[in-house]
């Protein structure tokens, strides 16, 4: 025989995605949670949003100031992972147009032998 500890609270089943716990049909945005997948169209504003970011940045020569406010955009419309994958992404495109224009020369060595 099983004994329910009457010390344990009592919980009720989590509520499903997108639903409020106040009831009702509720007008506006439905919030997604941290980890599901943006849309398609999501999708396609952070990408537009970054491209519009990137191109300020490559007439401004790199100026961020200039740029705030489509920055401020970028972030707003992309997952926060995205936004730090696309400014590394963006770092290594910049340094392999580097190495193809200008080529890779080794360090000089401090103490040679």
């Amino acid at each position: 025989m099983i004994r329910i500890l009457s010390f344990l609270p009592q919980l009720s089943p989590p509520a499903p995605l997108g639903s409020s716990s106040k009831g009702g049909n509720q007008a506006g945005p439905v919030r997604r949670e941290k980890m599901s997948a943006p849309t398609m169209e999501e999708r396609k504003a952070c990408w537009g949003a970054r491209d519009e970011f990137w191109q300020c940045l490559d007439r401004h020569g790199e100026d961020g100031s200039k740029c705030a406010e489509l920055r401020r955009g970028f972030e707003g419309r992309c997952p926060q992972q995205w936004v730090k994958y696309f400014d590394k992404r963006r770092d290594f495109l910049k340094y392999k147009k580097k190495l193809e224009t200008e080529g890779y020369g080794p360090p000089e060595a401090a103490g040679k032998s």
